[in-house]
């Protein structure tokens, strides 16, 4: 990234003000602004991930940068966590939604503020930007969200299509961790100890908290704008990448917002696009300034004048767990649905082809899958670390029923979701499907495109789902995720369909046989006709602020394992994502993080399903440490979900807080 020290304005860095909620809670913020007395609109930030350590790499590249061309940059510790008070105890609770909303008030009321406000963010903070601008707050005038989701319950690290992703183990352990982390006695003195204590006693284990809600209940619909998307009436920019999880929703923003709206989807994981990866990356900052001064200044960019959806059309890649950057071209359209983009049926043939058209025959398939299938599968939401992304399929596609076209004779794009429609009848009465769009080149090489799960007990509902009956007939759709992609000329297109998807997603409580009438079963593409358009304005390079000052003392490690035991089928995978030691030169802080997580099964052995994480986490300043230790253990049986935890936290080397959780939780249809 080109780190820019000239921007439009001197900017002042406020490392830490108090903001006092009308509850009398203060919240920790972190505000960059211009130089000066004249007001400016604010661009606010809302997240739990500690501002004074974890996120500051990133907010030092972003803040000052948008602060330089004339903006207040307002980042604030959610209630709970970082230095601001109180407990945090789960995710977008109606208190962080209001105190949102009061922080905005607050922001709008300030001197240095001229009444306009945005909202920003990636991940959390792009969630809680549309739900806070659904509850209308008057200062908001424009978001932008990054990697977000309208649905919480069909498409978020939760669930997917019914089934749990085995990411919700992973993200809940992320946040037993981060929950754990005490406050900087820097910045809000003595009072640091007995804030900590109430989080150590207070935050919970909050995976059996999301595992208490098994179906898409009043739960989830809290926080899930979907569920009224006509209150959001500023306009909204949606942002994602195809390696991200959640793609979907800016198809589904660019839908169904009333207002004026925007999209864009790179190739990235889960990340801001200027440090996107897979690259390009792109110059976002600039591209987020011509938002913010068409709403928040009244200025004349041209942006509201470009198509409204911008997309990455992927060409083709070899298969590998983790890629630097990813060929293809910009394409844009003009709205979504798109007039360039119609959806083609392709028949399942019972000789395994998969050919253009409805199906003529009347054969049936069957499958019943082992627990291997999936471990070509990475993660359900990458993070561009090692491992994290789909390597070759052909392992998986051997344990599967697979359909494959000839040759193509031409390219075919595909720009949206693909979709698996079924006519099936299974022997138990829970059941998964897992169906993968797969790229073959001629040397054989099997590159996963997108798929799609689908617990079919939730076949009609994910509200109701209802238990299968052996041996009748159903049918359902399968909704792939979304993406645009180019398949090359003498490649192949092939269809992969399994009964689990493991580590992606928890199997079915017993394996299950598949049976389907191929007469009566499709795959469906969305067919784009590459058409004659103006080449799409040029997103450009990064740039950014300078990056903070840091040393590392112990480098971070990123890694992806798997081991296979042949002798009794022992399967492990081992994902290690540390962040090693590093010292934060303007505060002195040395942070230090490593975490391990862990999933296995052996042989064809349902029961032996099960999943670890253990993470260490340690501040430190001169003589003051903290440290913390958590542990999340999980399996299954075939009627409850049973978790086991452990949290540790010390002061220097005294162990001053220990808590154990040990739960069953009934299985759901599930």
């Amino acid at each position: 990234m080109e780190h820019v020290t000239r921007t439009p304005f001197e900017v002042a860095e406020t490392r830490h003000v108090e903001i006092t909620l009308p509850d009398g809670c203060r919240l920790a913020a972190r505000i960059w602004r211009p130089v000066g007395d004249a007001p400016v609109p604010a661009v606010f930030e809302y997240l739990p991930y500690r501002k004074g350590d974890v996120t500051l790499y990133r907010d030092a590249i972003r803040a000052p940068y948008i602060a330089g061309h004339g903006y207040a940059y307002v980042r604030v510790d959610i209630r709970g966590s970082g230095e601001s008070e109180g407990v945090l105890e789960d995710e977008y609770t109606a208190q962080e939604l209001q105190d949102g909303c009061d922080i905005i008030d607050w922001i709008a009321r300030q001197d240095w503020c001229d009444g306009s406000v945005g909202i920003v963010g990636i991940s959390w903070g792009g969630f809680n930007g549309l739900q806070i601008a659904a509850l209308q707050p008057p200062a908001l005038k424009a978001v932008v969200s990054i990697a977000s989701t309208d649905d919480r319950y069909a498409d978020d690290v939760h669930y997917m299509g019914g089934t749990m992703v085995i990411d919700q183990i992973s993200w809940a352990s992320h946040m037993f961790a981060i929950n754990a982390l005490a406050p900087d006695p820097d910045l809000v003195g003595e009072r640091w100890r007995d804030m900590w204590k109430a989080r150590l006693e207070g935050s919970g284990l909050w995976l059996k908290n999301w595992l208490e809600h098994q179906r898409r209940d009043a739960f989830w619909k809290h926080g899930s704008v979907c569920e009224d998307i006509s209150r959001i009436e500023v306009p909204v920019y949606a942002v994602s990448g195809w390696a991200d999880g959640y793609c979907r929703t800016v198809f589904r923003l660019m839908e169904t917002l009333p207002g004026p709206r925007k999209g864009l989807v790179g190739p990235w994981a889960h990340k801001y696009p200027h440090i996107g990866a897979p690259g390009p990356a792109i110059d976002w900052l600039g591209e987020e300034l011509r938002w913010w001064d068409h709403w928040l200044k009244g200025k004349d960019t041209g942006i509201m004048e470009e198509p409204e959806l911008r997309l990455y059309m992927q060409d083709h890649a070899a298969p590998a767990s983790h890629y630097e950057h990813r060929e293809g071209r910009w394409v844009t359209e003009p709205c979504w649905p798109s007039p360039n983009v119609e959806r083609r049926a392709f028949a399942l043939g019972g000789d395994g082809t998969l050919r253009d058209g409805e199906a003529t025959g009347t054969e049936w398939r069957s499958i019943r899958s082992p627990l291997t299938v999936g471990l070509a599968g990475g993660k359900w939401c990458s993070y561009a670390h090692p491992g994290d992304q789909p390597v070759d399929q052909r392992r998986d596609d051997a344990g599967s029923l697979t359909f494959e076209t000839p040759a193509l004779d031409t390219p075919l794009e595909i720009a949206g979701d693909a979709a698996l429609e079924l006519c099936f009848t299974v022997d138990k009465p829970v059941a998964q499907v897992a169906a993968r769009l797969v790229d073959v080149s001629p040397e054989g090489t099997a590159t996963r495109v997108s798929y799609g799960l689908l617990n079919l007990t939730h076949r009609d509902s994910h509200e109701t789902p209802e238990a299968l009956v052996p041996g009748e007939i159903y049918r359902a759709r399968v909704p792939f995720k979304h993406v645009a992609q180019t398949f090359r000329a003498g490649h192949r297109l092939r269809l992969g369909i399994s009964t689990s998807y493991f580590p992606v997603a928890w199997p079915a409580p017993e394996p299950a046989t598949l049976s389907l009438d191929l007469s009566n079963t499709r795959l469906v593409l969305p067919v784009r006709t590459p058409v004659e358009q103006p080449v799409p304005r040029d997103l450009g390079t990064p740039r950014g602020a300078p990056a903070m000052r840091a040393t590392v003392e112990v480098p971070g490690v990123a890694d992806w394992e798997v081991t296979e035991s042949f002798a009794d089928g022992r399967v492990r995978v081992k994902i290690t994502d540390g962040a090693g030691r590093i010292r934060l030169e303007d505060s002195g802080m040395v942070v230090e993080a490593h975490t391990e997580e862990t999933y296995g099964f052996t042989g064809d052995d349902w029961s032996s399903l099960h999943a670890e994480a253990v993470s260490d986490h340690a501040l430190s300043r001169g003589d003051w440490r903290t440290s913390s230790r958590t542990e999340t253990s999980f399996h299954a049986t075939e009627t409850d979900f049973v978790i086991r935890a452990r949290l540790q936290a010390w002061e220097g080397e005294t162990l001053v807080h220990e808590d154990t959780w040990n739960c069953t939780i009934p299985r759901d249809h599930l």
